[in-house]
């Protein structure tokens, strides 16, 4: 079914505004409306979409939106569907920047994100429950899962290891009869060569524009976050460290405080979290220029970071449904998508532990290291709108916007108490 633009604008404006939760959760909100609400894409389809957005570099949701619009209507529907799952959010996240710059720390809207992170935890849980249904479909792959799990959140084993490793064994263990289904046509090389030409020079293009007019703030912030879209490998959480470690130490402009109060306020927008790099493009041109600087900060990180997006995904999308044809290299996929759940379990882990703990410190022993969070640390408030979020949308069955809506609310009341 080719739904027509409108419907498409509709449906990925509506997805735009609820992607809270980060990528399970946003992958989960995908699933529902593209496969199960509406029948825009299969199964196999989905799941296909998402291994190899899994393995590009970027957010891997915004990515998968895009992939699902390309496959809709093409170009257009590319850019349109990528073009909302981001816009919502950076809109909300601009005028975070204002608000958290005229008045600091934001106790009062701080509460109220308190609400929406109890929400993100239980959304994050019935993205997992559903994602798990869909990709572990034998012991094979709930063992990859497992392993997925264990070699990020106690080995620290590189993303791009894992999925690697997920994807050989998929591709070695494979034992199914292989089609004689024919291909689809390969695109021409002509034609993906005039993409990757059109699309390296729309990203990088202004940058070295703002390089050749001397604007030194606005060019060093689009080169480091054009560095930070390529090493995404993973989503947002993989290359945090790297991220804080640069614009914290190296580059001094933000402070340690400030880093982390952008990473939390990006944690409760729509959108994917690398949202984080507008946060702080922003607040580096506020403090160095006011809001007509913040302004253009904000839309050099937005350029720098997600363009590339639509490079990766207008280059591999054409080749996706050959892998269907190719049973080795599809089990290799299956692989993938069986370790991403492990992968997003450990970000729903880490997500839940700093929600709900203020002190979740480390612990080693030797190559393996787990955090242990400190019982006394407990935050009751987490707790109990976490429990009360849970049986919202669980028990009552309410909608995520309104689960949402309602915590948001409850959280802030609890502030005032």
């Amino acid at each position: 079914m080719t739904p027509s633009l409108s419907d498409l604008v509709r449906v990925f404006g509506r997805i735009g505004l609820l992607s809270f939760g980060g990528p399970a959760a946003q992958i989960s909100l995908m699933h529902q409306e593209l496969v199960e609400r509406r029948p825009w894409l299969d199964e196999q389809a989905y799941l296909r979409a998402l291994s190899l957005c899994m393995l590009l570099p970027g957010p891997e949701a915004m990515q998968l939106a895009t992939y699902a619009g390309w496959r809709l209507r093409g170009v257009t529907g590319g850019l349109i569907a990528g073009a909302l799952f981001v816009l919502p959010g950076a809109f909300v996240i601009a005028i975070l920047v204002g608000l958290y710059a005229a008045f600091g720390d934001l106790p009062v809207v701080q509460a109220g994100f308190l609400g929406v992170k109890a929400t993100v935890i239980v959304i994050v849980l019935q993205a997992l429950r559903n994602l798990s249904r869909k990709a572990l479909t034998d012991k094979q792959h709930r063992v990859i899962a497992g392993l997925g799990f264990l070699a990020i959140f106690a080995l620290n084993l590189p993303f791009p290891l894992i999925i690697l490793a997920a994807a050989i064994w998929g591709y070695v263990t494979f034992n199914g009869e292989v089609t004689t289904a024919d291909a689809p046509p390969a695109p021409q090389a002509k034609g993906m060569l005039g993409t990757a030409a059109i699309w390296l020079a729309l990203w990088l293009g202004p940058l070295l524009a703002l390089t050749l007019a001397g604007q030194k703030l606005l060019s060093d912030l689009g080169w480091f976050f054009a560095r930070l879209a390529v090493v995404t490998f993973g989503g947002a959480y993989a290359v945090l460290a790297y991220m804080t470690q640069t614009v914290v130490e190296k580059y001094q402009w933000v402070s340690t405080d400030q880093m982390i109060d952008a990473l939390g306020l990006a944690e409760t927008t729509p959108g994917p979290l690398i949202l984080v790099t507008q946060f702080v493009a922003m607040l580096t041109g506020q403090i160095n220029g006011g809001a007509p600087l913040a302004i253009a900060a904000g839309v050099v990180a937005l350029w720098a970071t997600f363009v590339p997006c639509f490079l990766w995904i207008f280059l591999a999308a054409p080749y996706l449904d050959q892998l269907a044809t190719r049973p080795r290299l599809s089990a290799a996929l299956h692989g993938i998508t069986a370790a991403v759940v492990g992968v997003i379990l450990n970000l729903s882990v880490w997500f839940s532990l700093n929600v709900l703990f203020q002190t979740v410190p480390q612990q080693s022993w030797g190559p393996v290291t787990i955090p242990r969070p400190d019982p006394a640390t407990l935050d009751p408030a987490a707790l109990i709108l976490t429990l009360l979020a849970g049986l919202l949308i669980f028990k009552f069955k309410f909608g995520m916007a309104t689960t949402l809506a309602i915590m948001a609310m409850i959280g802030t009341g609890i502030h005032f108490l």
